[in-house]
Order: structure tokens, then C-alpha cells, then sequence
């Protein structure tokens, strides 16, 4: 089970901070990762971070501005939202992937999230 935070109303150019944390029943190991999901707009890759921490990736339209990152007990990811933009509005979930390795493809991930609602006023 995945339990996802931090969501919230900020203005254009904030910060926000997300949490993910992964409870019992997830795989032994796995990657995390971020996805989102706008009004009328199809879900859509934002990052990723392996099991170890070591490799991320990001969705071209937030590298730079967001970050990526989980915890020395492997059980939390977070991401870090800087710069935020009116077109990061949407519904921020979080998910796990059995393995390592991160992945920009939704279909490999297994356990979702509730979504966290982020809303960025121009």
C-alpha cells in the first residue's frame, strides 16, 4: 500500500514537497516512481528512482526544477517541486515496480497511490 502527501494549493515559482511511503506488502525490492494526471489530460511519466537511490530519471518538461528521492530505509520517496508552473496542476500518484531499476512506463509499475491533488494558481 502507498500512501502519498504534500499536495496543496501554491503560486506560480513555489515549492512543494511530496511524500510517498510504501507500507508492508509492497516487493522486496523495488524502484518508485511519480506520475501525474490533469484534468481531461492523460497520465503522464514525471520521475523515477531506482532501489538504491543511485538512478533517477525525469520527464523533460521538469528536469531541473523537480527532484527525486527516498529515504535511507527505502520505504519513502519524495519529490521535490521547485518552480512550480500552472501546467504542473494535476494529480500527483505514486507507485512501485518490482525490481531495481526505475521505468518511465506506467504498465511496469504495480501499486498505486491515492493521488495527491497539486494546484498551481498564475
Amino acid at each position: 500500500q502507498l500512501q502519498a502527501s504534500g499536495g496543496g494549493l501554491v503560486q506560480a515559482g513555489g515549492s512543494l514537497r511530496l511524500s510517498c511511503v510504501a507500507s508492508v506488502g509492497t516487493f522486496s525490492t523495488y524502484a518508485m516512481g511519480w506520475f501525474r494526471q490533469a484534468p481531461g489530460k492523460e497520465r503522464e511519466f514525471v520521475a523515477a528512482i531506482s532501489w538504491s537511490g543511485g538512478s533517477t530519471l525525469y520527464a523533460d518538461s521538469v528536469k531541473g526544477r523537480f527532484t527525486i528521492s527516498r529515504d535511507g530505509a527505502k520505504t519513502t520517496v519524495y519529490l521535490q517541486m521547485n518552480s512550480l508552473k500552472p501546467e504542473d496542476t494535476a494529480v500527483y500518484y505514486c507507485a512501485t515496480k518490482s525490481g531495481s531499476l526505475p521505468s518511465m512506463v506506467s504498465q511496469g509499475y504495480r501499486y498505486w497511490g491515492q493521488g495527491t491533488l497539486v494546484t498551481v494558481s498564475s
